[in-house]
């Protein structure tokens, strides 16, 4: 088994948002004044770092059962059904694309990440940790070696668990870990300008990796811990996903805290996870970009300087080089507080809250919504985050594991919206392939368009998003803005009972009351008459007698 790493975040971010934003009325922070690009890149680390710690291993055990068993997200999406789907068009899933996975790196040696001629279908294009490790296929974290496998691992038949696009090309940047820390050495002059240390918040327990494995034995490892401070653990919570320097941003299951915006530990800051975005896009345009790494903090109706480099980064990929870019929308943790009311946020988790171009992903669980997934106005969409099942990133591994341990021999199951953001990167290449001619904001308009809705007014909430994706919809599906159709327009119910139906009385007395007294008058005619009558009757004879009996 092994451990995963949680990569946290970096510096403070505050987006412009009203003091009571409120998820139907919310937007994403202007995109204006921002950095130039040029002035973003980097060839390297901005810092100099030094390995401080044994990259995640393999436990030596002579005997383990086999992960042969689907992850319940998997079955729950229909994979096989979706993978049938392209099959059926001539396609096999995610031959062709590119998706580029920025995080602690993707060890390359795995052969569930291999093509038919077995090789490696794993290409290093950035390192922004240390240089002669890279570039981006050493992962001593595992973090990164995991969300490239449900992405794209191709396994055997008798192994259930398999990748959502299990023949695309990943391309690696490793971009944060916590495995290394600042050197007292100068600056690495390679690294370009320093673009700021970011600090750690919003990392992560550790994402985990180890466990029971599907090759052999259970993996050993460090636990999770942040990709740049301590607020994962250090060496090891188990759970959650790592927070760190620009990294995950997700809460440790164990309770340990998440590394402060200040950090000096660990590996990443913001300003390369911004350099690392451009490089992922000016490498592969026109492909899908996966970020399980964002920075949390308190929310502040400012944005600052690290920050608005990352939000001209993430545009700049998605407006200039027609990237999809897909983030984890984060994990709760000590210094990411859940938004458990839209009127008044009290975390912010960037990227993620640049909606307008970036596919945020929240994670759910087999019961229903997980609580450590981070809530708020962006989320886009959900996709399974809990018992997750991948590959074992330990070096010359050829496992699959499905818990994360720490050194103390703390077992704990993978989960964080770091493995739910996966998801949706593996579907968005799935997407690209079946309709490659859609830009990537029509690409992320159908996987919302598509997915499971929640029972709101606007089929949108803040824990979901615009819900559960659907990947059988997904590819199949008609889109009316796609074909040029305006969507119909949802009209409001009344939600409200129709008044009490009071009787009027009123006309009804009126009418017993007319009846009545017509009655009464007819009745004293047809007396009178009845009267009249009968004295005629009795007065008539007594005439005649008196008349004839008159004399002569």
């Amino acid at each position: 088994m092994l451990l995963t790493a949680a990569i946290g975040a970096t510096t403070a971010f505050v987006p412009a948002l009203p003091a009571a934003a409120q998820a139907e009325d919310w937007s994403p922070p202007a995109d204006t004044g921002l950095p130039p690009v040029g002035s973003l890149r980097l060839d390297g680390p901005n810092e100099t770092y030094e390995r401080h710690t044994e990259c995640v291993q393999a436990a030596e055990l002579e005997e383990a059962e086999r992960l042969r068993q689907a992850p319940w997200g998997q079955l729950y999406l229909r994979l096989d059904e979706a993978h049938r789907i392209l099959a059926a068009e001539g396609k096999q899933p995610g031959a062709g694309e590119t998706v580029t996975v920025i995080d602690t790196g993707v060890e390359d040696g795995h052969p569930y990440l291999a093509g038919p001629d077995g090789n490696s279908r794993v290409n290093g294009v950035g390192e922004y940790v240390k240089v002669d490790d890279g570039p981006g296929v050493v992962d001593c974290d595992g973090h990164g070696t995991e969300v490239a496998g449900i992405i794209g691992a191709n396994t055997p038949p008798d192994i259930g668990f398999q990748g959502v696009a299990p023949h695309v090309q990943i391309n690696a940047i490793r971009q944060s870990s916590q495995y290394y820390e600042k050197s007292e050495e100068p600056q690495n002059p390679g690294g370009g300008q320093n673009g700021g240390d970011g600090g750690g918040n919003g990392g992560d327990g550790g994402d985990g990796g180890g466990g029971q494995d599907g090759g052999g034995d259970p993996g050993a490892g460090d636990g999770g811990g942040d990709s740049g401070g301590d607020g994962g653990g250090q060496n090891g919570g188990a759970g959650g996903d790592g927070g760190g320097d620009a990294g995950t941003g997700e809460s440790s299951a164990t309770g340990t805290s998440q590394r402060q915006a200040d950090s000096d530990e660990g590996a990443g800051t913001l300003a390369t996870l911004a350099a690392a975005i451009i490089k992922a896009a000016d490498e592969a345009p026109g492909s899908v970009m996966n970020v399980s790494i964002n920075n949390c903090q308190s929310y502040s109706p400012n944005i600052d300087v690290e920050n608005r480099k990352l939000q001209a980064a993430v545009k700049y990929a998605h407006e200039e080089k027609n990237v999809v870019v897909v983030t984890a929308a984060g994990n709760v943790g000590e210094n990411c507080q859940q938004n458990t009311d839209s009127d008044n946020l009290n975390s912010v988790v960037s990227p993620p809250v640049f909606a307008d171009h970036v596919l945020s992903v929240a994670a759910v669980g087999e019961e229903g919504t997980a609580p450590f997934s981070m809530n708020g106005p962006w989320v886009g969409v959900a996709a399974p985050g809990t018992k997750i099942i991948s590959l074992d990133p330990a070096e010359g591994s050829d496992r699959i594991v499905n818990q994360t341990i720490d050194p103390s021999g703390n077992a704990a199951p993978i989960e964080g919206t770091s493995f739910a953001a996966p998801y949706v990167a593996g579907l968005a290449v799935l997407v690209r392939q079946m309709y490659p001619n859609l830009d990537a904001t029509q690409v992320m308009h159908r996987i919302k368009y598509t997915a499971h809705h929640p029972a709101t007014p606007d089929g949108h909430d803040q824990y979901i998003g615009e819900g559960v994706i659907d990947p059988v919809a997904a590819l199949t599906a008609d889109v009316p803005k796609e074909m040029g159709i305006q969507p119909i327009q949802q009209q409001p119910l009344p939600d409200d009972l129709p008044p009490a139906n009071v009787p009027n009385w009123t006309p009804f007395a009126v009418a017993v009351t007319g009846s009545a007294g017509a009655l009464v008058a007819l009745g004293v005619t047809m007396f009178v008459v009845h009267t009249v009558r009968r004295k005629q009757k009795t007065a008539g004879p007594s005439a005649k007698t008196s008349s004839s009996g008159s004399p002569g």
